[in-house]
């Protein structure tokens, strides 16, 4: 039997932060094994590539991803571990063609990665996808930078829009016990700040507990000591009622930042979509969200090319953007994936088209945003600093308005800055996506 607390382990994460997590508990389990961890997959002799598969491209990279690194295995590199989204949904394809892989694991088979690894060294390739039973893991190894951490609350959806693979992948929405979320909190350390994830975080507890515990976890959550700040990602717009408006609002560790995927504004396009919510109620809320909490950041995304999107429709889109004026969006062109219910529809829109539409959304957004940032010229503004940037010679940080890798960010000069510290940047220049300020004490 292969000793496999000699090997050496490296991770490459595809895909979202739910993932992300993921991963990072599986690098818990290979740490309390005793075994080394590496962060330089060069040196890995076992390498997890932990797939993403919720479009196209996304699954292409994976596979491009896995084809890359099985160059290493002339030199250092022993085994490819191929998990997460990409084998769960497509290991019947994938399993016989992508033979580079070593071994297949699915999102919910972490704890049989150390049997289906020795069955591997033992017997050659084995797809284990399935076969794990999801034990609840609280204890984690932290990709991202020490200061800040994702906490998944939930897996899988039951929304079950029209252009979603998610419940194909993921299956149905299973919210994690509350007590097992706050272990894990607890267990992470020092945060300067939790960003709650789920495909939908505000349906959570509705399975387990009968009713909505979004609000309580997140009381629960703020009263840990090591928890400076939490910060809330993916709220389904239909699902957010007054009791979790207020508090966002009351309570002064939930950051005043709300992502909400609207996908689109015209009830048309949303009724095929599967989304329950129209373009007034959309407008409605935002404006009631801005009343209640004056200072609230909104970001959304959209899909532009949704089958039998007109041009008026879209038309009707840019308007919406331009009387909403959110604060930060993504534009995705529609992907017309296979097994789900948008797949079938009628008027598929050209690729070309969807691309220019996409263009024009982040033009128009862009000019919006901008302006917005230009506001913020003069201010002093509260900064998370999440280190240096090298190519600018500055520090590098964010504002409650900024999550993490999607948002922009905030650069200034200072004379000294911590990473995951607060400070006090005076702005003095924006642009469409960025801020660039200096401590009140910097001087040249």
């Amino acid at each position: 039997m292969t000793d496999l607390s000699k090997k050496v382990f490296g991770l490459v994460s595809l895909g979202c932060d739910k993932n992300r997590v993921d991963a990072e508990k599986l690098l818990a389990e290979i740490s309390a094994r005793g075994c080394a961890i590496t962060n330089d997959a060069s040196k890995a002799q076992v390498l997890i590539i932990n797939t993403c598969a919720f479009l196209n491209d996304a699954r292409k990279e994976s596979i491009e991803t896995i084809l890359e690194f099985s160059a290493l295995k002339s030199e250092n590199l022993e085994k490819i571990v191929v998990t997460g989204c990409l084998p769960q949904k497509y290991s019947k394809e994938t399993f016989p063609a992508l033979t580079e892989g070593d071994v297949f694991l699915g999102t919910r088979d972490y704890d049989k990665f150390f049997a289906a690894l020795e069955k591997s060294y033992d017997d050659g390739r084995v797809n284990f996808v399935g076969l794990g039973e999801n034990k609840p893991v609280t204890t984690r190894v932290i990709t991202t930078p020490a200061h800040y951490a994702y906490l998944k609350i939930a897996d899988g959806c039951n929304n079950h829009c029209t252009y979603c693979l998610i419940p194909k992948i993921r299956g149905n929405y299973e919210s994690y016990p509350m007590e097992s979320l706050l272990r894990e909190a607890e267990e992470l350390g020092e945060v300067a700040e939790l960003i709650i994830v789920a495909q939908d975080i505000t349906r959570y507890g509705l399975d387990l507990y009968g009713q909505k515990k979004l609000k309580e976890i997140l009381q629960k959550l703020t009263t840990l000591v090591n928890i400076n700040s939490v910060r809330l990602l993916y709220c389904y717009p239909d699902m957010i009622d007054d009791e979790l408006i207020a508090e966002i609002r009351d309570n002064p560790k939930i950051i005043k930042y709300l992502d909400i995927p609207l996908q689109h504004s015209e009830d048309g396009v949303l009724k095929l979509m599967n989304r329950p919510v129209g373009r007034e109620k959309y407008l409605n809320l935002i404006a009631k969200l801005r009343r209640e909490i004056p200072e609230i950041a909104i970001r959304s995304t959209f899909i532009a090319g949704f089958p039998s999107e007109t041009g008026e429709q879209f038309e009707c889109l840019k308007d919406f953007l331009l009387e909403a004026r959110l604060d930060n969006c993504g534009f995705f062109a529609y992907s017309r994936e296979p097994d789900t219910a948008a797949y079938k529809l009628k008027g598929q829109v050209p690729y070309a088209e969807k691309k220019r539409r996409v263009k024009e959304l982040y033009s128009l957004q862009q000019k919006i945003s901008a302006e917005k940032l230009a506001g913020r010229v003069g201010t002093a503004l509260r900064v998370l600093c999440d280190g240096i940037d090298y190519e600018k010679n500055c520090f590098v940080g964010r504002a409650y308005f900024q999550a993490p890798e999607i948002d922009g960010k905030v650069y200034f000069n200072a004379d000294f800055a911590e990473q995951g510290k607060y400070y006090e940047v005076i702005i003095e220049k924006s642009d469409a996506y960025d801020l660039y300020g200096r401590t009140g004490d910097y001087s040249l």
